[in-house]
């Protein structure tokens, strides 16, 4: 796959979560702005998840993200911390294997890393297993 627009990622990883939620059982709704904190609501069993994607190839075998909003203006370059009580879940879409891993951003400090393929010296203490985290986390 070529090169995209990072709009073009995110839109894209917004709709295989969409997909990949739909296939769960989820009823997905989307927010009338692109404004909010998140990108899409998961709904099933009564309960609302706010839900907001990420999409992250792999470096070094991993999937990384910080839990910060980054963005650019006349201004410069900012950076702010993420409002972890604005999101209940973050589906971070990796298009090197096509899949969804959701984590809930309340169980982890300021960033997350999930280990798609084993670390080369065979470390596995404290260590996050992309595969681990396939399955919309229930409270």
């Amino acid at each position: 796959m070529g090169a995209h627009h990072t709009k073009d990622k995110g839109d894209l990883g917004t709709a295989k979560a969409h997909a990949d939620l739909a296939a769960q059982g989820f009823m997905i709704l989307f927010p009338a702005t692109e404004h909010a904190e998140f990108d899409l609501v998961a709904y099933r069993r009564s309960a609302f998840h706010r839900v907001q994607v990420k999409y992250r190839s792999t470096r070094l075998g991993a999937i990384s993200v910080q839990f910060r909003s980054v963005w650019a203006d006349r201004h410069g370059t900012h950076m702010k911390p993420s409002d972890k009580s604005e999101v209940d879940v973050l589906c971070i879409y990796c298009p090197d294997t096509d899949e969804c891993y959701y984590v809930r951003p309340s169980n982890h400090r300021q960033s997350v890393t999930l280990r798609v393929h084993p670390t080369r010296n065979g470390q596995r203490r404290r260590i996050l297993p992309a595969e681990a985290f396939r399955q919309f986390p229930e409270i």
